[in-house]
């Protein structure tokens, strides 16, 4: 008997999903895909967070959208690299260039050192992850 409530439960949320949830989702989904083609302009914007972040908010949206994401020659190739866990030595080179920018301009504009340790301490700490990254064998 408890399956069948387990069972009811998860239809439940999966009809709640259905409803009105999966409009946000979607919202969500477009809004960090927005944001991606953004940061694909703006250097110092990280564009993969926000492919990661909408392919993964239409995954609970529409089937559709997940899977236009997922064969668009370039959001897609992002994704397999993402899900692979490699990070190949153009793509360290250009995410750390993309955050050297930001951090040099904190370091000449801020004026606040406790801010400017944060900043430069943050954007450290994601340049210090890309590069222990391992890389794919070729």
């Amino acid at each position: 008997m408890e399956q069948n409530s387990e069972d009811t439960n998860y239809s439940e949320a999966t009809a709640l999903a259905k409803g009105w949830l999966r409009w946000l989702w979607g919202t969500l989904a477009c809004f960090f895909m927005v944001l991606a083609v953004i940061g694909i302009i703006i250097p110092g914007l990280p564009a993969a967070v926000f492919i990661v972040l909408g392919a993964w908010a239409a995954s609970r949206s529409s089937e559709r959208m997940h899977q236009w994401i997922e064969d668009h020659h370039l959001f897609g190739q992002l994704l397999e690299t993402w899900r692979s866990g490699y990070l190949n030595r153009r793509t360290k080179l250009l995410a750390t260039l993309s955050m050297a920018l930001p951090m040099a301009i904190a370091v000449h504009y801020i004026g606040n050192i406790y801010l400017l340790l944060f900043t430069v301490g943050g954007i450290g700490c994601g340049i210090l992850w890309v590069w222990t990254r391992p890389e794919p064998q070729e």
